[in-house]
C-alpha cells in the first residue's frame, strides 16, 4: 500500500463530510457521547464501525487479539471503566468473528513468544468447555464454536468488573454477545441467557 495514498483518501473524507454538512468537524470537535462500548478483535478484515453502520462518536471502541477481556489487562479495564463510568454507555458489545486467527493461534502448540500468556485466557475458555467441544468432530466447527464460547465468557468478565455491576444497579446497562461471520458479512446476535450463566458464580463474584 502506497501510505501517502492515505492522507489523500483523508482530503476526500473531508470534502465529502463537508459537503453534506458544513460544519459537520465542528460538531464533531465538541465532545462525544456514544451509547455503546463496542470491544472486538484487531483483525484487520473487521472495522467496527463500519460492519455496524455508525458514524463517528456513536460508539466507543476497543479492539485487540481475539476480543479478550482479562482483568490484568489496564487497557481494558480503562475503557470500561471510561465508558461506563463517565460516558454513560448504556450497551457493551463482546463482538468476536469466526476464523479468528487468535482463537487459532491459541489451540496451537507453538511458541509464538509474546503471545504465549495473552492465547492462554483463550485456552483456559476451551479448557472450561472442553467437554463440549471436544465432541465436535469436525475442526472447523469447533474452531467457530470456540469463538461463540469466547465471546460468552468475555462477556461475563465484563460483568465481573466492579465499574458494571455498580452501573446494572443504577440504570438499564445490557451487555451483548456478538459475532462477526466473514463470509456472509452479517453480525449474529448470540443471545446469550446471562441469568443463567451467571447462577453458579453469583455467590463468587457478587454479582448483581
Amino acid at each position: 500500500m502506497d501510505i501517502s495514498k492515505i492522507f489523500k483518501n483523508n482530503e476526500e473524507w473531508v470534502q465529502k463530510k463537508l459537503n453534506v454538512e458544513p460544519g459537520y468537524f465542528n460538531e464533531l470537535a465538541k465532545g462525544q457521547a456514544p451509547d455503546i462500548l463496542y470491544i472486538g478483535c484487531s483483525d484487520s478484515r473487521v472495522s467496527a464501525e463500519e460492519l455496524m453502520g455508525v458514524a463517528p462518536g456513536d460508539v466507543f471502541v476497543l479492539r485487540n487479539i481475539a476480543n479478550m477481556v482479562p482483568n490484568t489487562d489496564l487497557s481494558v479495564m480503562s475503557v470500561i471503566n471510561y465508558a461506563v463510568m463517565h460516558l454513560k454507555v448504556n450497551h457493551i458489545v463482546v463482538c468476536g468473528h469466526y476464523y479468528c486467527g487468535g482463537v487459532q493461534a491459541a489451540m496451537k502448540s507453538a511458541d509464538l513468544g509474546i503471545l504465549n500468556p495473552w492465547l492462554r485466557n483463550i485456552r483456559d475458555v476451551y479448557r472450561t468447555h472442553q467437554e463440549e467441544l471436544n465432541a465436535i468432530e469436525d475442526e472447523e466447527q469447533r474452531y467457530k464454536r470456540l469463538v461463540e464460547l469466547n465471546v460468552e465468557e468475555q462477556c461475563i468478565n465484563v460483568i465481573k468488573t466492579a465499574e458494571v455491576q455498580k452501573a446494572r444497579a443504577e440504570r438499564n446497562l445490557t451487555i451483548h454477545g456478538w459475532v462477526f461471520d466473514i463470509h456472509t458479512g452479517k453480525l449474529i446476535d448470540l443471545k446469550i441467557d446471562f441469568i443463567k450463566l451467571l447462577e453458579k458464580i453469583m455467590q463468587i463474584y457478587h454479582l448483581d
